[in-house]
């Protein structure tokens, strides 16, 4: 497992294996980075994601009808988070692509990539396409919460509003003296994502640090991701599970023509609902609930749960449940422990308040 390019300069002690990476674990107080991820700025390493460049006349032709979102009417600048399905309608990965006028770039995590790659690859038959793995040139850091434009503006890294999925060259006025960098605003929180050179990562990571942000690692992180709801390939997403039993409705557009796996796709739509749904759980108190743990209701089983993470008093779970036993507020049990189906995002659940701002000044 290698190292990313921000772990490597700035070495930190406590490290984890996160997303087949190696990064920073934490800085101090997991849960005190989770409480600013939530009510400050927290500034975190995105070494882990993966970078592949499309060319080609044939590319938004060909891209379009790879995935399940609407790549033919991208507007330069723009992104979409989409799924890569089998003929069967299954889950091979998850991505997000984006315009770049004369490319499309491909975002995904490190440990998708080979998979991703050898598809593409089998389905580029006749077509003007190029796919090249440009993991290696790029490195990004994210910055979430509600004073994350703040933090980069006070950096010296300023640029006009961007919409969900929108990327832009920023300009800086700072003291990084990177030599490019591409800002990308999140469609799930109040986040930021810098792609830079490697070589530029930590002089940038402590321009942010210098203007307020807060380190942040892969332990609260994780706690962020599940209390928001945000589901992670390879943990949440197999390639068992079908698109609409996710729940990630951003990931599909139901105009956009013909793509590999649709016909499940429309099939499911047109017939209803599928069995069961992507859900949040949380329970009563701190518990330790393991991947796998069974969901149930009187006895009878009704789906498991994919993760879950402890914040503060609380442990939030995410999981598959029966669509019928999946109403907010429904008392399940996980396990041997108590819990309810929960409304998604929670972030900031299991921190009082009080408690998010005693972290913050600590």
């Amino acid at each position: 497992m290698n190292p990313t390019a921000l772990q490597e300069k700035l070495h930190s002690k406590t490290v984890a294996e996160y997303r087949s990476s190696v990064v920073a674990a934490r800085y101090g107080d997991p849960v005190a980075e989770y409480a600013t991820l939530a009510s400050g700025c927290g500034v975190y390493d995105l070494g882990f994601r993966a970078r592949l460049s499309v060319t080609g006349a044939d590319r938004v032709r060909w891209m379009n009808g790879m995935v399940t979102n609407n790549v033919r009417d991208l507007a330069a600048g723009h992104g979409v988070y989409a799924f890569l399905l089998n003929p069967q309608g299954r889950i091979l990965g998850d991505m997000y692509i984006f315009n770049h006028g004369d490319s499309l770039t491909v975002q995904t995590d490190r440990n998708q990539v080979e998979k991703i790659l050898a598809t593409f690859d089998h389905y580029i038959i006749m077509d003007d396409v190029q796919v090249e793995n440009v993991s290696d040139q790029w490195t990004a850091l994210g910055l979430t919460g509600p004073d994350a434009r703040t933090r980069l503006r006070t950096a010296g890294i300023d640029f006009a509003e961007l919409e969900p999925l929108q990327s832009a060259t920023p300009q800086c006025a700072c003291d990084c003296d990177c030599l490019e960098c591409t800002v990308v605003r999140s469609d799930t929180a109040e986040s930021y994502e810098l792609w830079l050179a490697p070589n530029d990562v930590e002089k940038t990571w402590k321009a942010l640090l210098a203007a307020g942000a807060s380190p942040v690692g892969s332990e609260a992180l994780e706690m962020f991701r599940i209390a928001y709801g945000t589901p992670l390939y390879g943990t949440d997403i197999r390639e068992r599970d079908l698109p609409q039993e996710t729940e990630q409705a951003r990931a599909l557009n139901f105009n956009k023509g013909c793509y590999i796996g649709q016909e499940i796709v429309e099939r499911i739509r047109s017939r209803g609902n599928v069995h069961r749904k992507f859900a949040g759980l949380a329970t009563d108190g701190a518990a330790r609930i393991a991947a796998g743990t069974k969901i149930t209701i009187d006895g009878k089983d009704i789906g498991e749960v994919t993760s879950a993470a402890t914040v503060g008093t609380q442990t939030i779970a995410l999981g598959y449940i029966r669509r019928e036993m999946s109403a907010p507020g429904r008392d399940v049990m996980l396990g041997e422990v108590k819990a309810k189906v929960v409304q998604l995002p929670l972030a900031g659940a299991g921190i009082s308040a009080a408690e998010h701002a005693s972290l913050q000044k600590a």
